[in-house]
Formats: C-alpha cells, structure tokens, sequence
C-alpha cells in the first residue's frame, strides 16, 4: 500500500547504538545473532574518549568493508561530533560512504544547522540513493525555556529546505535531564520529569506534523525481558507512541525485540485504520469503530490511520 520511501522513516524500529570502537559488531551482522535488530547507528562522538577518536574512526572503515558483502544488512548510521568532523568521516569513508543510511548529527542547533544542511546538501548532489541526516535536538540552547520556541522554529526551517534528506528527528532526553541535574530509576518515565516533559511536548509540538519523531533513549537492560528494566521500557513506550514518538534508541540489543513489540498495532486499532482510510459510510463522517466501543471520524482520525497502517505494514499485529 505504501511506497518505500513513505516507510523508511518509520522502519528504524530501536535504533542500536554502539560505539565505533566495536571490533566485533560486523560479524554479529553478518552472523544475525540480535533479534529484531533493524538499524545500527556506529557512535564517534560520546561514546569514544578524545584520545581514542583516530583509533574509533579506523575501526568504523574495517567494519564497513566487513559488511560490503553481508546478505542482508540494518540500516546503518554513524554519528559524527559536529560539521567539521562530518567532513572528515565523509572524506574517509570514500566509496563505503554508500553502506550507510545516513549520518546523526548531535546536539543540532542554531550553531550549526546551516553549516550542516549545506554539507548533506552537497554530498547528495549527483547521487542516486539519498544519504539521509537525523539532527538530534539535545543541547542546552533549546533546553531553556527562555529561548526554546524561537530556536525549534528556527531550526525547522533550515531544515525544511532539506526536508527530503531529513530521515527523521531524534531527541536527547538523558542530555536534557544533564542541564537540570535529574535521572528518572527504572521505575520512572521521561514524561515524570516535568522539566523535560515539557521539552519534548514543544518538539513534537514543532516537527512531528511533518517529521518523524523518534522517542528517548531508555537507559535500563537486563538480562532477561521480565525484569524491571523491560517493564520500564515497555512503559515508556506506550506514553511515546500516545504523545506521538515513533522509534527508540537502544542502548542493549536485549532492548530491541521490547521496541519492536511495542511499535506493533493492536488488533482494534488496525482494523479502525483500515476503515477509515477506506472509508464508505454513505455520506456519514462518522461510523461505529470496528469493534463497536469507540467512534470513528473520517475528517478526524486521517492522520492517526496513515500513521497505523505504516506500523502495521512493518511491524504487524500485536498478539493480544
């Protein structure tokens, strides 16, 4: 039903963040020992030590050629410092450059979203497979309240004359808790931190009409999907998708099949979507729900149906 490039943004599912430092990540690849494991971004920024940064970015070239010829692939990222480490990483990687999906640009702000939209601007000149950026919105300049609305608009215009380089938009919730000096246990949520509640609310607020959204990192694993961290995480995920997050950064690979499930639809809310988008009521705009307890709107429920029918498409039916 859907084209490719409608679905793409959505099919990050729990983005796995591991640091380029990882010499063995291109045979776990290869080998497909993580389940559910549909993206892979390659860290150069936090996650490596200054010193250790040459080594990191040698390592990510041998990974790289070490999954030129993988049968099947995630969607691979690398995150890069900022616009003049982007261009070295770009000038290194040469023609490896075409495994990736795209590059995550941190801490992405008024300071260097110019100079950033510029370069992906011209690495895609002339090129036949968009290389797609994803700005993470985590710096103190859109934490402060005093200055947050003007900034976030800002900043979506520069990108909206990139916009179809903009795979999607992610955010730094553990960064924003850092300018309050705050951490949620595994027993909290994001959105029970007022002060960063708050943030996110304004970002989706700005993007998530025209951008994909993707949610916050969650910080906690284990070693089995029973334990506290799993009911956390799972959560955490049921207040994204309701205030409009699609997607999450995984910290573990224990952390993917919980992302992966809860990015699947329920039954009910299939079937709904399935009305409405083909919808024939006769001259009605509303109709009874497919399972009888809720209404459905045509002129209302649009956007949230589309948005449902790509999970479907990617993710399926959520066993009830």
């Amino acid at each position: 039903m859907w084209k490719a490039d409608e679905l793409l943004p959505y099919r990050l599912g729990g983005l796995l963040y591991t640091p380029a430092l990882n010499a063995g990540m291109a045979q776990k690849i290869k080998e497909q020992i993580y389940p559910r494991l549909t993206s892979v971004a390659f860290c150069l920024e936090d996650s490596i030590q200054d010193t250790a940064l040459p080594l990191a970015e040698k390592n990510l070239l041998r990974t790289l050629d070490a999954l030129t010829d993988a049968p099947e692939r995630p969607l691979l990222f690398v995150r890069v410092r900022n616009p003049r480490h982007l261009e070295r990483v770009h000038r290194q990687l040469g023609t490896l450059e075409s495994l990736l999906t795209g590059y995550i640009l941190p801490k992405f702000d008024l300071a260097n979203c110019n100079e950033y939209a510029g370069l992906i601007e011209t690495y895609n000149a002339g090129r036949l497979a968009p290389l797609y950026i994803m700005p993470t919105l985590e710096s103190r300049m859109i934490a402060l309240p005093e200055s947050r609305d003007s900034v976030l608009l800002r900043i979506k215009e520069v990108l909206n004359c990139v916009k179809k380089w903009v795979l999607n938009i992610r955010v730094g919730g553990n960064d924003f808790c850092n300018v309050y000096g705050l951490r949620r246990s595994v027993r909290q949520n994001i959105y029970e931190i007022s002060v960063v509640r708050d943030i996110l609310a304004d970002i989706l607020r700005v993007f998530s009409t025209d951008y994909v959204v993707s949610g916050p990192v969650w910080e906690y694993f284990g070693e089995d999907s029973s334990g506290l961290w799993a009911a956390g995480l799972r959560a955490e995920l049921e207040l994204d998708r309701l205030n409009g997050f699609i997607g999450k950064t995984a910290v573990h690979p224990i952390q993917l099949p919980v992302i992966y499930e809860g990015l699947q639809i329920s039954r009910e809310d299939y079937e709904d979507a399935r009305q409405i988008l083909g919808w024939n009521a006769e001259g009605y705009g509303v109709a009874k729900s497919a399972g009888g307890g809720r209404m459905n709107e045509v002129k209302c429920h649009t956007q949230w149906a589309m948005r449902v029918s790509k999970l479907a498409e990617i993710y399926g039916i959520r066993s009830e």
